[in-house]
């Protein structure tokens, strides 16, 4: 679908760009480096600091006793199978833990890289992972633990994380090949899901620095972990980005489940362009201490993965307070469980009011699942967004990352890096510009250069955020709305200065083949995970890509 020039402002994005062409128009957002482009050629699509060779160096003898043969006796009870499922198999004795590692693994080291399928979505395996998958079956042997119990838990279930995210034992390089050897702590969230069981597999690639680097690359790139390619489509649908690695290492089956960063747009985008489930969270229901920042205004981390069942037990395995986290709060539902978040029973969609974009009408999808809705007892009201826009959004971003990386640096780094500022992670590229930023460095180059006084930088917070809010507000008051219905990330970014949740889900796939999600965005995360999974239920949408068995 080529995207009306008039739509532009509902594109208002960071890490995505639609596969398809679209026209860009210059406003007073001043995002254009960061929002919609046309779908490109690559510069470079395989890393030049990773092979499968050091990937599998310390794994291949640890998983040699996996076959052929047991790997396909098993895809009938791991592919496109959700935690409860997962967990009910194993608890029958049908499957453990760690032969639901090594499927994994299986399919990584036989996909991921260097073939004719390969997607270049993974960038590090956490080395110690078939021992820690075998420590959680001898654990669950002498638990006096019922299955209902662990049914909707994340206990040994494998888990990538975006490579901004800390994690001992592996590096934390963010695509960067100065980060090459950040060797770090576990990061708060990672802490959290350990304490509930889950098995950290490894690393997925993303658009490098989180996308917020060089302006004119491909999403999906980075230096230390090469281009990510779509499953549905690996050299014409783009990925999204920036958490790319993570939505596309879902799609095809890698994980249970990944976490993913978004700071606008960045768990949205490669969530629905990879036809997977991405959530969104509130600013501040999850930790970001030990996540490698962009804007300690709107980062986040959420979850990504395959439905709506396994995306409310990740996040509830990842949320809590986090007292070194300057927005982190107490949530209000301070008696929230795992299972809370994904207990869909005796929900339905009657009598409750979603918003619909008229300029989005257009879209025979969209139109599609506004059927399915209303079916479901729903309302829709269709409305003309409000006349706002986010002035200085690309200044906010610039202001936030020259501090709030150094502050990373000082805290959260390995000290053994000698980094301390954007300016030196510029004066590093530069020594070998060619491998390590064949894109250039622009946006980096903008971070430093721009300059604001505290009151100008307060100033421009505070617009961006009534703006955003208004945006949403206005219209939710005026025709009480439980939420408002969006494609992809198309209002990402009024959605992250507004601070508000926002999850996609499967809604379909264009002529093309190239998936889109339908955006639900709201007000808390329980609710939109409701909607989400009535919606996901009734029109189950998503397709496991063809090429990956």
């Amino acid at each position: 679908m080529r995207v009306l020039t008039f739509l532009c402002l509902l594109l208002i994005t960071f890490g995505c760009k639609e596969a398809t062409t679209t026209t860009e128009k210059k406003d007073n957002t001043d995002i254009s480096d960061i929002s919609t482009k046309d779908f490109r050629e690559f510069k470079v699509l395989d890393s030049k600091y990773l092979s499968n060779a050091q990937i599998w160096r310390d794994l291949n003898v640890q998983i040699e006793d996996f076959t052929e043969e047991r790997y396909n006796a098993l895809k009938p009870l791991v592919l496109e199978q959700d935690i409860p499922t997962l967990q009910q198999y194993i608890s029958e004795g049908k499957l453990s833990y760690e032969n639901l590692t090594k499927f994994y693994l299986y399919r990584i080291r036989a996909f991921d890289r260097e073939n004719d399928l390969s997607l270049n979505s993974v960038i590090a395996i956490n080395p110690n992972i078939i021992s820690e998958a075998k420590a959680k079956d001898e654990a669950l042997r002498n638990m006096d633990i019922a299955i209902e119990d662990l049914k909707y838990s994340v206990y040994g279930m494998p888990i990538l994380l975006k490579d901004n995210i800390n994690a001992l034992g592996m590096p934390t390089t963010a695509g960067a090949v100065a980060l090459q050897n950040n060797n770090t702590n576990d990061a708060f969230i990672v802490t959290k899901l350990k304490e509930q069981g889950a098995l950290i597999l490894g690393k997925a690639n993303l658009s490098e620095w989180a996308y917020f680097f060089c302006g004119d690359c491909p999403s999906g790139y980075s230096a230390i972990g090469g281009q990510t390619l779509n499953p549905y489509g690996r050299k014409t649908i783009d990925t999204g980005g920036s958490s790319s690695g993570s939505g596309v290492a879902v799609a095809a089956n890698f994980c249970v489940a990944a976490v993913g960063s978004e700071t606008s747009g960045s768990i949205l985008s490669p969530a629905s362009q990879n036809s997977v489930v991405g959530l969104k969270p509130e600013v501040g229901l999850v930790s970001r201490s030990g996540i490698i920042p962009i804007s300690s205004t709107l980062d986040t981390a959420g979850p990504i993965a395959k439905n709506v069942t396994d995306t409310a037990i990740l996040l509830g395995a990842m949320y809590g307070y986090d007292p070194e986290d300057s927005k982190s709060f107490e949530s209000v539902n301070t008696k929230w469980t795992p299972r809370d978040f994904s207990r869909f029973e005796g929900k339905s969609l009657k009598n409750k009011t979603f918003g619909a974009f008229k300029p989005l009408l257009k879209d025979s999808l969209y139109l599609e699942a506004i059927s399915v809705l209303k079916a479901q007892g729903a309302e829709i009201v269709e409305f003309e967004p409000e006349d706002y826009q986010l002035p200085d959004f690309l200044r906010l971003l610039n202001l936030d990352m020259k501090k709030d990386l150094p502050d990373y640096f000082s805290k959260y780094a390995d000290p053994t890096l000698n980094l301390k500022s954007v300016d030196d992670v510029i004066t590093f590229n530069t020594k070998d510009s060619a491998n390590v930023m064949p894109y250039g460095q622009k946006l980096f180059r903008g971070v430093v250069a721009d300059t604001a006084t505290e009151e100008e930088f307060k100033n421009i917070k505070k617009i961006l955020k009534n703006n955003g809010s208004m945006y949403f507000d206005i219209v939710m008051k005026r025709h009480n709305l439980d939420a408002f219905l969006s494609i992809n990330n198309y209002h990402a970014g009024f959605a992250a200065v507004a601070e508000n949740p926002a999850i996609t889900v499967p809604m379909g796939y264009t002529e093309n083949g190239v998936p889109k999600g339908l955006t639900f965005i709201g007000k808390e995360e329980k609710m939109l995970l409701d909607f989400a999974y009535l919606y996901e239920q009734v029109s189950k949408k998503r397709q496991a890509p063809k090429d990956y068995n």
